[in-house]
This record gives C-alpha cells, structure tokens and sequence, in this order.
C-alpha cells in the first residue's frame, strides 16, 4: 500500500494506492471508521476550484507560461538570475514586463461557466480570453471559473461577461483562493 498527504483539493488529504485485489476491503475498512464518506471526482473538482489550484489539461498547458498563469513562485531566483532553461527568453521577459494574458478567478451569475466559454469585456463586444475551468461552487452559493484573459483586464473588481450557452452573463474579477484553504502548512 502507498499513502502520501493530498493537497490537490486546497484540504488535507490522502491518496491512497492498493493492489486492485484489495481495493474492496481497504474501502470497506476505511469505511467501517464512521469518519469517511464516498466522493466523486465532482467534488474533488469543486474543491480545486475553490482552492483556485490549476488543473493540467484545462489550466495548464505546454503554451501557457507559469507567469500567465500566475504561478511567478515557481521560477527561482538563481533560474531568474542565470536563464538557461526552457522557455527562459520568453520566461524572464514575460518577468520583467508583464505577461500578454493572465490566469484570473471570475465569479458570474446566470448559468455557471465551464471549460472554453469565452470572457467578453464588459460590453460584450471584444472577446479577450477564454474560461478553462468552471462551476458552482458549493461553499459559497455561487458560479466561480478560472481562465485567462488579456493584460490589464485581471485586477479584482473588474467587471466582465462570460458567454454561457450563447448567453452572456455579468462577471467580476476576483482574488483567489474564491474559498481560504485550511490544510495543515507545516514549518
């Protein structure tokens, strides 16, 4: 059996990985505990989402800096210092004078947004970028999506429109994490 801490959901947590063959009776003991009920993948994405946590394939991608997605942190300072790495040229600009998009959280109304819906301006004339992930979010009562949008238009209060099913709905910019994490940080 293999068990590390989870901490993609922004809660502490195990993932946990058995033989197929003991996967019965694992379940059912950890069950048996009283202190654990089943869940799906919808609310592991739920919990990501409120975490404001990217998920790769939707958030992240091979064309998406870790500056755009504002993920700064993750480039260290003898790398920032000394380049010499992977997509350091357009890394280190994108450092020094902005990125051409960012990552931004979004809380709408209407319909929730999901996955390629698109992020209007506040007219609902210039589309200037895409939703990559989306839904409702059951801690605050509200939709809340992730996605990118064009330079300048990622400050928290600004107001925007995403297109839901041919809709538009009204949309802010707003901080992430959308729900504070609570998991255990160490020292």
């Amino acid at each position: 059996m293999w068990v590390h801490t989870h901490r993609y959901t922004g809660e502490d947590g195990f993932e946990i990985s058995v033989p197929s063959e003991k996967a019965v009776s694992v379940t059912e003991a950890i069950l048996g505990t009283g202190d654990v009920r089943l869940t799906g993948l919808g609310a592991r994405d739920s919990l990501r989402l409120e975490a404001g946590l990217c998920l790769y394939g939707n958030d992240l991608e091979q064309h998406i800096t870790p500056i755009e997605a504002g993920l700064a942190w993750t480039v260290g300072k003898r790398r920032r210092a000394e380049g010499g790495f992977l997509g350091a040229e357009v890394i280190l600009q994108q450092i020094k004078e902005g990125p051409p998009r960012r990552r931004v959280g979004l809380i709408s109304s209407g319909a929730p947004p999901r996955g390629h819906s698109t992020i209007l301006d506040e007219a609902g004339q210039e589309t200037i970028g895409e939703v990559t992930s989306g839904g409702f979010s059951p801690c605050l009562k509200k939709n809340i999506s992730m996605g990118y949008v064009k330079n300048g238009y990622h400050k928290p209060g600004t107001k925007l429109q995403v297109s839901v099913r041919g809709k538009l709905a009204d949309s802010v910019v707003t901080k992430m994490p959308f729900v504070p994490t609570k998991y255990y940080k160490g020292s």
